[in-house]
């Protein structure tokens, strides 16, 4: 039999491949483009007289010899020491999703196993405090955080996104909790397993696309955010979308908005690589539960 793709007409065909690509196209550009200006000298990507020096590089062929150069990220890197950023990116992500994962899958186990009608408006409580902005929940920890002297350093902006992610963590992993049947855990007490031992060796074998697929988004929160980490850290400790803008901040220095463009690369390119590696991942995570069987 033929299958669904041959029975399409042709031309449908040609219109769906050439609307992905074209999809593709544009949504790969903008990233491409800095890419390829990441190369350049400032002069050339962000040339006012001719656009075409962007991609000729001439300015660039001038100082250096060649089209492309890698100052923008010696500059960054070494110069600006944009690798202390890094680690202390790594660093927050890490013990972000640790922590939130923990939390989250504890509590959405507990609520989504719970009899109380308490349950609901617990999670009704938590979406109220997720939906607040955030700049508006750091307000109320600047305050002790001065007095305790506790400003500027990683845990204490580790404890605040762990505060403003925790909402939608528990949210998330409460939903995937409840498409897993109790009988699951009814059959592993039976078996003589601990409320625990049952979460532990049944539930989270079944609940491993769904908690990748949380961490993944609570990673994202913690390398993307800028408002919290930009108010509670000094300028020592930034992570990198702070110390990006802080590049940009600098523009009467030629060079520095380079820097600025190296570094979205170099921030940029590992959220590729981690959502190629975990794409399947994050496939069965999202629709886990969609269909029952």
């Amino acid at each position: 039999m033929a299958s669904a793709a041959e029975k399409q007409p042709t031309g449908l065909r040609f219109f769906l491949y050439g609307f992905v690509i074209l999809w593709l196209i544009l949504a790969a550009f903008p990233f491409l483009w800095t890419l390829w200006g990441s190369f350049k000298v400032e002069l050339d990507f962000f040339s006012k007289a001719d656009w075409t020096n962007a991609l000729s590089g001439a300015r660039t062929v001038a100082e250096y010899g060649t089209a492309f150069t890698g100052t923008g990220y010696e500059g960054a890197w070494v110069q600006e020491e944009f690798w202390k950023a890094a680690i202390n990116t790594a660093i927050v992500c890490f013990f972000v999703v640790c922590t939130s994962l923990t939390i989250g899958t504890l509590g959405g186990y507990a609520l989504s196993r719970s009899g109380f009608r308490y349950t609901f408006w617990l999670l009704i409580l938590a979406l109220i405090f997720r939906a607040l902005p955030p700049t508006t929940l750091v307000s109320g920890y600047l305050l002790p955080f001065f007095e305790w002297n506790l400003w500027g350093i990683l845990p204490t902006t580790i404890i605040v996104l762990v505060a403003i992610n925790q909402p939608f963590t528990l949210w998330m992993l409460h939903s995937f909790f409840q498409k897993i049947p109790k009988d699951l855990d009814e059959s592993a007490m039976v078996d003589g397993c601990t409320r625990f031992q049952a979460f532990r060796h049944v539930i989270i074998p079944v609940m491993w696309p769904g908690v990748i697929t949380t961490g993944l988004f609570s990673f994202l929160l913690a390398y993307n955010d800028f408002a919290v980490t930009a108010m509670l850290l000094s300028k020592e400790n930034q992570t990198m979308v702070p110390k990006i803008a802080s590049f940009l901040g600098t523009t009467q220095t030629e060079g520095n908005v380079m820097f600025a463009v190296a570094s979205v690369v170099s921030a940029t390119a590992p959220l590729f690589v981690l959502v190629m590696i975990f794409q399947r991942q994050i496939v069965s995570g999202l629709t886990a539960g969609a269909v029952k069987g």
